[in-house]
């Protein structure tokens, strides 16, 4: 019990509280919210409750995942590569569960749970590209073409392998913009990305005019420019969720009394637990409560960032350069799609839509990055880089031929800073 107990209290040392705090103030706030807007329907009243103790399990599986090191992905590269395609594929089995016709949930046998494989997808994505630019930037390979190609080819495995298997095309975009960060932080030419933006402009104006107006998708991007064009349709749900948005002013209508929110038909703002959230916020808290959300999703960024930018390991800093991708993606693709600026493309917000395993697998990522700052050690300490300045040595007892050793774990005389590779 002794060992047990060290052990909990080591991992509530080592933990980024700061994070913690941050997430479950998030996620607070997003059972309040949800509990308002589960309201109009009697079958939902469980829905906040089931959100708060899945919360409850996050926050515990945070401490548990924190002590996870994630180098042991990075070392089973090929079997975390090979898993996501098994883990996607039981998409195909009796496992699949549907919700609004889109099957991209498995339901785990005896639970009544359900898991997107997707999310944990993203996870093993992160880590996957992260060592392979970690290893080009070593070898300086980083912006060759050979390279780029590499890099391109495994981000089409991955979002390929979600779109082929649940039509999720939302989680692809998610993919690409994960790919746009990491690129971006290790130090891709611009050059690349220039020609990237030309090659996709090229690409629409190719296929746009081929795709038929009545198309699903492309009907959703032409209402963009037209809001009129089609209300009873594609339109309907961001027009009343813009409708909710506007009447909740700069303070809002009130807890619990959003005409929208509170109307019991479904209808009137349909997906008003998860996907548009952000809405029933909006109504109810007006300006000073959106804001408040806004806040406390950028403060979590930012401590993602500052942690990426502090660990002295250039894969753990890519990894959570992926992780502020990914959710910037999350919380820009959810408030366009409430603002009417962006296709509905089924993005939940992070840590306030209603979705207890979406809720738990953010702070397992957030687990993640808290181990990477508690394992912010330099590098050499390591046994994988050495400073580029030694501390000056007595040169009258240095042997002629000496060669400086690499240094040991328990040297404090190492300043971060650059450095530079050693071979083994």
């Amino acid at each position: 019990m002794s060992a047990l107990r060290d052990l909990i209290l080591d991992a509530f040392k080592q933990a980024d509280k700061i994070l913690l705090a941050l997430c479950v103030a998030a996620s607070s706030y997003g059972v309040i919210l949800i509990y308002s807007a589960s309201r109009y329907k009697t079958v939902l009243h469980g829905m906040p409750f089931k959100q708060a103790i899945m919360m409850c399990a996050g926050i515990v599986l945070y401490f548990a995942v924190s002590q996870f090191n994630i180098d042991i992905l990075r070392q089973k590269w090929k079997l975390v590569t090979f898993g996501s395609f098994v883990l996607m594929a039981l998409l195909k089995t009796p496992l699949k569960y549907s919700q609004n016709g889109n099957t991209a949930w498995l339901m785990i046998p005896g639970t009544g749970l359900t898991i997107q494989p997707a999310e944990i997808v993203k996870i093993f994505f992160c880590v996957v590209l992260a060592h392979m630019l970690t290893y080009l930037k070593r070898q300086k390979v980083i912006n060759r073409l050979s390279s780029v190609l590499l890099m391109c080819v495994t981000l089409g495995f991955f979002a390929g392998i979600v779109v082929f298997f649940s039509k999720d095309f939302g989680s692809a975009l998610i993919f690409v913009l994960i790919f746009v960060f990491m690129v971006w932080g290790a130090g891709l030419s611009k050059l690349w990305f220039a020609f990237g933006i030309a090659s996709l402009t090229a690409a629409i104006r190719v296929v746009w005019p081929i795709i038929p107006d009545d198309e699903t998708h492309k009907a959703r991007i032409l209402t963009l420019f037209d809001h009129e064009l089609d209300p009873q349709g594609v339109s309907m749900h961001q027009l009343r969720s813009i409708a909710a948005i506007r009447s909740g002013g700069f303070f809002g209508q009130g807890y619990m009394k959003g005409i929208t929110t509170q109307n019991p038909q479904s209808s009137r703002l349909p997906e008003r637990t998860n996907d548009f959230i952000f809405s029933t916020c909006c109504e109810e808290w007006g300006m000073v409560g959106a804001s408040i959300v806004i806040l406390l999703l950028t403060l979590i960024l930012l401590r993602i960032l500052y942690i990426g930018f502090i660990c002295n390991d250039t894969c753990h800093s890519l990894i959570c350069f992926g992780f502020v991708g990914m959710f910037v993606a999350q919380i820009g693709f959810n408030l366009g799609m409430c603002l009417f600026v962006m296709p509905v493309i089924g993005v939940t917000l992070p840590f306030f839509s209603a979705g207890g395993t979406s809720l738990v697998v953010n702070f397992m990522i957030m687990g993640l990055v808290s181990g990477i700052r508690s394992r912010s050690d330099p590098d050499w300490v390591r046994n994988t880089e050495t400073p580029d300045e030694l501390p000056p040595q007595n040169k009258q007892h240095r042997p002629r031929n000496h060669t400086t050793s690499q240094p040991q774990r328990n040297s404090v005389l190492y300043t971060p800073g650059n450095k530079r590779r050693v071979k083994r």
